[in-house]
């Protein structure tokens, strides 16, 4: 299937221009792909020149996307091929990524343990957490993966016997779901309460097909089911993915790019709900970068983030650009002091 995702135009982004802002914050980006596919290619060269584009980024987390998986051998361990391709991919790029969260099919349920195993083995350090493919919705109108998973794998006993091997394990669970799925969420981190949940995308907020995003009802409806969630202590939660196509903007659509006050002004509503949920202790901003470079430039999108943190004190600012994160993934964290 087609990409859902806009597609990456340098020409079009370098339209819009900023100077940087708070050029002196520490920021781990909590949450970014890399990939060489038809649609385009994202590799350390991409990443690094974005990564220098004058925010002070210390490093960076890898996110599973797919990529590299190997083409023969026990189907559980191609995901393992992921692993191998990026650290192939980054060598010589200390920090980026610093650390990876990649793939293992919880559906094996308690025989995903020695898939963990490889992964941590092959990940040389770097192998901090697992995601899987998860978001579902029933209107084709919601769709966020070019090749979407079936209904209900969070809610399986399968599912749930690998979050336990993978908290077994000391690894974390990266979680990208909608609005429309946090109860499952919520379950899972009731479930299994030693599991360390990381809600992507702000927990999926909806502005395509049945939803509304401008419509109250639709907020409140994510508001709600996100409070269940952030009421368990062993969630978190990573701020960002506004330019994915299933949020409803559509920035790309626009003659000129957008810049940080309008988004910040766009996004705000979102941003501070998840704040007043979470906590900045709980909370981690994010590039989702390449697939929200189709609306926003990097240089950007940290600008607009910058702007809404503003309000916050300098504690709670390195909470949300750099030490959550790192506490949350067992990240060293002397790489972000002076």
């Amino acid at each position: 299937m087609a990409s859902p995702h806009y597609k990456v135009r340098e020409d079009w982004l370098a339209l819009s221009q900023e100077e940087i802002l708070m050029p002196g914050q520490p920021i781990f980006d909590a949450h970014h792909h890399m990939w060489d596919r038809p649609e385009g290619r994202y590799r350390s060269e991409e990443l690094m020149a974005d990564v220098g584009a004058g925010h002070d980024v210390r490093a960076s987390l890898y996110v599973q996307c797919r990529t590299g998986y190997r083409l023969d051998g026990p189907y559980e361990l191609r995901p393992v091929g992921e692993v191998e391709t990026v650290l192939n991919w980054t060598r010589g790029y200390e920090h980026f990524p610093v650390g990876m969260v990649a793939m293992a099919d919880l559906q094996l349920g308690d025989r995903v343990r020695p898939v963990l195993e490889a992964l941590i083995h092959t990940g040389e350090g770097r192998v901090k957490g697992i995601r899987n493919t998860t978001a579902w919705h029933a209107d084709p109108a919601v769709r966020s993966n070019p090749t979407p998973p079936p209904d209900g794998l969070l809610r399986t006993d399968a599912f749930r016997d690998g979050a336990r091997a993978v908290a077994a394990q000391g690894l974390s669970l990266d979680i990208w779901a909608y609005q429309t799925q946090l109860d499952e969420i919520r379950a899972l981190a009731e479930g299994v309460p030693d599991l360390t949940v990381i809600v992507n995308h702000c927990g999926g907020p909806l502005g395509v097909g049945p939803h509304d995003r401008n419509a109250p009802e639709n907020f409140h409806a994510w508001r709600d089911a996100l409070a269940a969630v952030a009421a368990f202590p062993n969630t978190r939660i990573k701020i960002g993915g506004f330019g994915l196509g299933v949020f409803g903007w559509r920035y790309a659509d626009a003659p000129m790019p957008p810049l940080s006050v309008a988004l910040a002004n766009d996004w705000r509503p979102w941003v501070d709900t998840c704040l007043d949920l979470f906590g900045p202790d709980r909370a981690m901003f994010e590039s989702n970068f390449p697939v929200d470079k189709g609306q926003v430039s990097y240089r950007i999108l940290w600008n607009a983030f910058k702007r809404l943190a503003a309000q916050l004190n300098e504690t709670e600012q390195d909470a949300l650009f750099w030490r959550s994160a790192a506490r949350t993934y067992g990240i060293d964290q002397k790489m972000f002091y002076p």
